[in-house]
């Protein structure tokens, strides 16, 4: 499934193109669907007799949950985790509620809305910080703010993208993120950014980030890493992928949870294929194991309501 309708609808064609090729390239018989809207989609996966969907839709649709919504109402299994799951992890103010409540380690944040903003509530705004929609990805939106004066241009910014938006303390260090394949950790992946931010450059330029692969750190914190990426992907209910992205402050040996994305990248340059290759799992190989988890999930469901049905 590629393209959706969102702002990020360039680099889901990137990561279905490569999903495609990977699952032709096995042998499997697959069909490119580009998602337009709700009406098409269901008309399409009709007419091509699909037995299940990989969805590679970053941005809204793909990863809030709504088309994991339609296809549960349509019954046609799907690869990554629920509609729950989805709106939890998409949504940035959500999520981090979750992970306050379980005690997972996520920076201050504050939430603005646009109805009712106003500017003076930017006075008490503590420097540095990061300021994001609540539900987008990709660094869509997103800007650091390191001065008074860029306060306000980096809101209106988010605004363009949500009604919602996080304001977040900075927090100091390196970048670093664990992919969950089969609802296991992977190797931990350290990032830096040439510019000295992740953004939506950095994330998608090639040559533009170096990637540590797996992360040259002690072997404590590799293992807290692993250890709170699956924490975080099981708070907030995710199922099967998800790749969780950290800020690590070395001096301290401080790992602090940033947000969960229940379908990363599958570009050149997407940090779950790195890190699956990291753990010995090939691309291809990779792809096929998502396929696996999509149907294992459909038919344990399936088992399930067939075993409350005969009560």
């Amino acid at each position: 499934m590629s393209g959706g309708p969102s702002s990020e609808r360039d680099v889901s064609v990137r990561s279905a193109d490569a999903v495609f090729g990977a699952l032709c390239s096995a042998g499997i018989n697959t069909v490119l669907v580009d998602v337009m809207d709700p009406e098409s989609l269901k008309r399409d996966l009709s007419a091509l007799g699909i037995d299940i969907v990989f969805i590679a839709l970053h941005g809204r649709f793909g990863e809030d949950g709504s088309v994991q919504a339609l296809l549960d109402e349509w019954g046609i299994p799907y690869t990554g985790s629920g509609p729950r799951a989805s709106k939890l992890s998409f949504d940035k103010a959500l999520s981090k509620e979750i992970f306050r409540a379980r005690g997972i380690p996520t920076p201050n944040y504050i939430i603005m809305e646009r109805e009712g903003f106003d500017p003076c509530q930017v006075r008490d705004i503590s420097l540095p910080c990061v300021i994001k929609p609540s539900n987008e990805g990709s660094s869509i939106g997103m800007s650091m703010v390191r001065s008074k004066v860029d306060i306000m241009p980096a809101i209106e910014k988010a605004f363009v993208y949500d009604s919602k938006i996080i304001i977040e303390d900075y927090a100091r260090g390196a970048d670093i993120t664990v992919g969950i394949l089969g609802d296991e950790p992977l190797p931990v992946i350290s990032i830096q950014p040439k510019s000295g931010f992740y953004d939506y450059y950095s994330k998608y330029t090639p040559g533009a980030s170096e990637y540590g692969v797996p992360a040259d750190i002690p072997g404590v914190l590799s293992c807290r890493a692993q250890d709170l990426g699956l924490a975080a992907h099981k708070a907030l209910g995710c199922k099967s992928l998800s790749r969780v992205d950290m800020i690590l402050d070395k001096p301290n040996n401080i790992i602090t949870v940033l947000e969960v994305n229940t379908i990363p990248g599958f570009t050149q340059t997407s940090l779950l294929p790195k890190a699956a290759r990291a753990a010995g799992i090939d691309f291809t190989r990779m792809c096929l194991d998502i396929l696996k988890y999509a149907a294992e999930k459909h038919f344990s469901k399936n088992a399930k309501a067939d075993v409350m049905d005969n009560k």
